[in-house]
């Protein structure tokens, strides 16, 4: 049963402009429809608040803040804003409308995706958030139903219903705003979120692509929870066997439980994505997952909602097991963590965590500064260390402010190609960011030389196919062909490239080729030749001849050329094709009777028969009569002769 027939808005004319047409989607906070904007009659998406929501004017300012925050972000991968308004009780977006489907379908459909799908999906969306992150946005609800797949093969993200700028304050006393399978912990225990928060989620993404399913589940919410607190995201291999090394750091990279252990933001994300790419073979790319069609379980958790922040204790019985790795990756130390068997429930109350190392060292040195001894131990083992900053995407200045304000130097400074990082800055360290580091010790800098450049080689008098070839050994595509006459150059060889040889290129970019022609051959007439003798003429010429299977009457005798596919005075290139038909004669038609007519009115006549005409007006004749014609009315001739009328003498 079709449930849009239910809702009251299908068909209904919203704030006088947006005619809603069909229910696409409802979700924690909204329901999308799909409508026409009856004054720019396109086609687009309408979100739709929840009338139980619309009366909380905390929602409202979230949701018209949705509004503004994606205006901004004039981004390809980002589904765009048109408007926002209000009719009676409704408070809506007017959006972009994407044909297709969200990643959440593609994942019930198909299951797992190759590593190829998954990072071809996991870039854009990286895309897309990296421009949300350096505009000042965070979108807080990254999860499969907000990833759009456009029939076209667009790859944008949606519902940016919990952005909220970076440097605002984002903790909440009591609740959090978001999807339970992809919540960072600091969001459950803190209610805090950033850039690392979109980090975290993408990660929790990017393994679901991989393996068909989500890293952590349970029988209620309260279980997602304690595991995402608890729990190491186990590496997709586990799950998948046959997926490579660099698919498992990425994932643990971007799912580190401790926020600092990330990527800083979707960029950098998308460099490491960029990077496990370039480090895999086709076919590491190409691994086929175990399918396993609706293998994804939805259910309430995969909307968007209110979650208490203070997590709920692990229910009684379950045995969390540890993960365990082929042998070849137990290096891999942060995906083979030992887990508790019993976990300690939450007791009613403020929470009471278990003492951290910090603390614990804290309490030591106390207790030695009581005993009056060990005051040189705290000073070797903590006082003389610091960790290095993030520096990434900073200007080598500012790295440099940055490094000496935390008492460090500049061992000296690399440089290396990013598509990521911007030119002249910092794209990398040496120790890594967030690595312990002596006070007074030095950093290498890695900076960006920005992309790298491909010189467009030289091309001329190569032939097309070998062009073709060579471009793409020198990581540039062959772009548009066009063709042109050349004296010196060779048919099918090339005449130039744009941009010129030598021209510096990202790689990847197109070079678009002009081909010749050969020499230009002025095209002959033909007609009312042998076929064997137009054929020779034409081939001397350079150009190709082919002679159609049928036949036309023509004024040519039967048997000669009757018709040529290109008129004469036409200029060819060599090689190029002309077609013959050959004449079966012209075409026998009656002669109109003119005689008694005027000489004006019997040659309209006459030509409107297909014939020429020929006026003979004797010496003494002034009379515009005519009184004979060579050939009688109503007798045939051939279609095109001429026909003489001749005028009365007076």
């Amino acid at each position: 049963m079709d449930t849009t027939l239910q809702d009251p808005l299908v068909g209904q004319l919203l704030d006088g402009r947006y005619r809603v047409e069909a229910r696409i989607a409802v979700g924690g906070m909204a329901t999308v429809y799909r409508a026409v904007d009856t004054r720019l009659d396109r086609e687009l998406a309408l979100k739709v608040m929840h009338l139980s929501l619309a009366a909380d004017a905390t929602f409202v300012e979230r949701f018209i803040r949705e509004a503004k925050s994606v205006a901004r972000l004039a981004h390809p991968n980002v589904v765009g804003v048109f408007d926002q308004g209000t009719d009676g009780d409704y408070v809506y977006l007017a959006m972009e409308y994407i044909a297709g489907c969200t990643l959440r379908d593609v994942l019930r459909e198909r299951g797992a995706l190759q590593p190829r799908a998954a990072l071809d999906i996991l870039e854009p969306v990286l895309a897309a958030l990296g421009a949300a992150h350096r505009a000042g946005f965070v979108h807080r609800d990254m999860k499969p139903e907000n990833v759009l797949i456009g029939d076209d093969g667009r790859v944008k993200v949606a519902d940016f219903g919990l952005v909220r700028a970076v440097d605002t304050v984002t903790s909440t006393t009591g609740s959090v705003l978001g999807t339970v399978s992809y919540l960072a912990p600091e969001q459950i225990e803190h209610g805090t979120a950033d850039t690392r928060t979109d980090v975290y989620a993408c990660g929790v993404v990017l393994y679901e692509m991989l393996t068909g399913a989500k890293p952590h589940s349970g029988g209620t919410p309260a279980q997602v929870l304690y595991q995402h607190l608890n729990e190491d995201v186990p590496p997709p291999s586990a799950a998948v066997p046959g997926l490579a090394l660099e698919l498992d750091e990425l994932v643990a990279s971007a799912t580190a439980r401790h926020p600092d252990a990330r990527p800083y933001d979707a960029v950098a994300l998308l460099g490491q994505a960029h990077a496990a790419r370039l480090a895999l073979s086709d076919a590491q790319l190409d691994v086929v997952p175990p399918q396993a069609k609706g293998s994804v379980p939805t259910g309430p958790e995969e909307r968007t909602s209110v979650i208490p922040r203070t997590p709920a204790p692990a229910p009684e019985h379950t045995n969390v097991l540890p993960q365990v790795l082929p042998d070849e990756r137990q290096h891999t130390s942060r995906l083979v963590r030992p887990l508790p068997q019993e976990p300690e429930p939450v007791r009613q109350g403020p929470r009471r965590s278990a003492p951290s190392r910090r603390t614990l060292v804290s309490l030591v040195v106390a207790v030695l500064l009581v005993l009056g001894v060990g005051t040189g131990v705290w000073y070797i083992n903590s006082g003389q260390f610091t960790e290095v900053p993030r520096l990434l995407s900073k200007s080598e200045k500012d790295a440099r402010k940055q490094l000496g304000d935390a008492g460090l130097d500049v061992k000296g400074v690399e440089r290396k190609f990013s598509d990521t990082v911007a030119r002249g800055a910092v794209m990398d360290s040496r120790p890594a960011p967030g690595e312990r580091i002596r006070v007074n010790d030095a950093v290498t800098l890695v900076l960006s030389r920005g992309p790298e450049i491909v010189k467009v080689p030289d091309l001329k008098r190569v032939p097309l196919a070998k062009a073709r070839q060579e471009l793409k050994e020198a990581g540039l595509a062959p772009g548009v062909v066009t063709r042109a006459f050349s004296e010196d150059i060779p048919l099918g060889a090339v005449i130039s490239t744009d941009p010129q040889a030598g021209t510096g290129r990202s790689p990847d970019s197109a070079v678009a080729m002009v081909v010749s022609k050969g020499s230009p051959v002025d095209m002959p007439t033909v007609t009312g030749r042998s076929v064997e003798e137009a054929t020779s003429t034409l081939e001397g010429l350079g150009l190709k001849v082919e002679v159609a299977s049928e036949q036309v009457n023509s004024p040519a005798p039967a048997g000669q050329v009757g018709r040529q596919s290109v008129p004469a005075g036409t200029r060819l290139g060599q090689g190029e094709k002309v077609t013959l038909t050959v004449s079966k004669g012209p075409r026998m038609v009656p002669v109109p009777d003119v005689i008694g007519k005027q000489a004006d009115e019997a040659t309209r006549i006459l030509k409107g028969a297909g014939f020429q005409v020929e006026l003979d007006r004797p010496i003494f004749s002034f009379s515009k009569v005519i009184e004979k014609q060579s050939v009688a009315g109503g007798q045939e001739a051939a279609e095109g002769s001429t026909i003489t009328i001749t005028t009365k003498i007076l």
